[in-house]
């Protein structure tokens, strides 16, 4: 298997390089050349495995030959080993209509922490493979700088510099990254919101000369092996649902605002897993709901809700959906995203809309609507919702129709976002691992939202 850039101008690239790459040198993001497309054989095979077993079959067909069959297994032993769920990903029943995928029972309660412990142990395995430095550098809207910094804290070889913005991530968020006090750990908090960090990190993986002195890695989802890591819960889920409701049809409601959670879901659909409805679910800064409704993908007003890791407007995985949107035309997809750059909007066309509706349903929900739906599902079921969870399920009842079953990505622990919980006049009981973040000093440094001051500091840190 070989990985290609969306911008036609990097091709032929294997899956470790690919990892190594992050960002394609031309701008683009990477994709694989064929995506395999299973018979009811294999998914009937795999419907029996547990989730190491399936991620071992999925990362298989990716990997191709880059990592041998017993080093991937250790691989995937070494990331999920540390869950506090057999399972990894266990499916909660609500009702006969609506399951949770639960994503959090990683080591900092985030669904990013499925992708990041295979990635910081794979960055492992090819440092001490290849003998070489491993620099990575990062932006998170809150979950995947606590994850990423999980994943690689204290291994040799890995330095890691982690970009957030500055007052706008969740209060156990921050103390998850910035509690951490090893030497091969950067936080930065930059004055300015999450779309600023994201693109600093662009910009400086834009510059190859930059980038290649400094051994740059990335563990935002730009990275291929984010999205393969993540697409293995679908088949996971499908599986463990379909088992218990045959000829079901199954939708995904998906909380999303960076479009790397859905994309998994739409790769895993276009592998042969057959799901029904994938629903797109964001909050009131909502791109992605106007462009699967209108067709038009155009900037916002930014805004601050209770759902804070999905506040965002420039979704970096959307450039991967519109290379198949546009039939694999690179230069199109090149040409479109200079327009994006140039003038903060795209449009499509209404055979192309047509498309993206057969792909998605979508539904923007609003604070109110946010904080009502984690009040409703508790009253009713008893079970405690993070708000990013329920967009998802907001999203869900929106788009259910009769004789379907849907289930609910669960993206945190709603521990890690009590400011909302509070709001929405529930108490509830902190994990010990969480409850005891408060008792621990902070190690962060605030920066200007400027590529200068940014260099500035992570260059020092792996010069160190």
């Amino acid at each position: 298997m070989k990985y290609f850039s969306t911008r036609g101008n990097v091709a032929g690239v294997g899956f470790i390089d690919a990892v190594l790459m992050g960002l394609a040198d031309d701008g683009g993001l990477l994709l694989p050349e064929q995506i395999p497309h299973l018979t009811e054989a294999d998914l009937a095979r795999w419907s029996k495995l547990d989730y190491k077993a399936l991620a071992h079959e999925i990362f298989s067909i990716y990997v191709d030959g880059d990592i041998s069959p017993e080093d991937l297994t250790e691989l995937i032993e070494q990331s999920y080993s540390t869950f506090r769920d057999p399972a990894v990903t266990p499916v909660r029943k609500l009702s006969d209509e609506a399951y949770v995928l639960e994503l959090f029972h990683g080591p900092t309660f985030a669904f990013k922490d499925i992708a990041l412990q295979f990635l910081g142990n794979l960055y492992s395995y090819i440092s001490r493979k290849r003998n070489s430095i491993i620099n990575i550098l990062g932006a998170t809207s809150g979950d995947t700088g606590a994850s990423a910094i999980e994943g690689v804290r204290g291994k040799e070889g890995i330095r890691i510099c982690i970009l957030h913005p500055h007052q706008k991530v969740s209060r156990v968020q921050e103390l998850q990254m910035t509690t951490v006090d090893d030497a091969n750990v950067l936080n930065l908090a930059v004055k300015g919101n999450f779309d600023d960090c994201q693109q600093l990190i662009k910009e400086l993986f834009a510059d190859v000369e930059f980038k290649t002195k400094h051994h740059l890695r990335a563990i935002n989802s730009i990275n291929f092996a984010r999205i393969l890591a993540q697409t293995v819960y679908y088949f996971y889920a499908y599986f463990q649902v379909a088992a218990q409701h045959a000829d079901a049809k199954i939708n995904f409601s998906v909380p999303t605002g960076n479009f790397g959670d859905i994309f998994a879901g739409y790769l895993a659909k276009r592998m042969g897993l057959p799901i029904h409805k994938l629903i797109l679910a964001t909050n009131e800064n909502n791109i992605l709901e106007r462009f699967v409704k209108e067709g038009a993908y155009q900037l916002g007003e930014f805004r601050m809700t209770h759902s804070p890791s999905m506040d965002i407007q420039i979704a970096s995985n959307f450039e991967r959906y519109l290379f198949y949107l546009h039939n694999g035309d690179a230069a199109q997809v090149e040409r479109l995203m200079r327009q994006f750059k140039a003038e903060g909007q795209i449009t499509i066309g209404s055979e192309q809309l047509t498309q993206v509706q057969t792909d998605f349903a979508a539904h923007g929900v609003s604070n109110d609507e946010c904080l009502g739906t984690i009040r409703q599902t508790h009253e009713t079921t008893g079970y405690l919702l993070d708000p990013h969870t329920a967009c998802g399920i907001a999203a869900a009842k929106t788009h259910s129709g009769s004789g379907e079953i849907t289930v609910t990505l669960a993206t945190a622990h709603p521990a890690k976002f009590d400011e909302s919980i509070q709001l929405a006049q529930i108490e509830q009981t902190f994990p010990a691992e969480i409850s005891a973040l408060f008792d621990k000093p902070q190690h962060q440094t605030i920066v200007d939202h400027s590529k200068e001051a940014v260099v500035e500091h992570i260059v020092k840190l792996y010069q160190a």
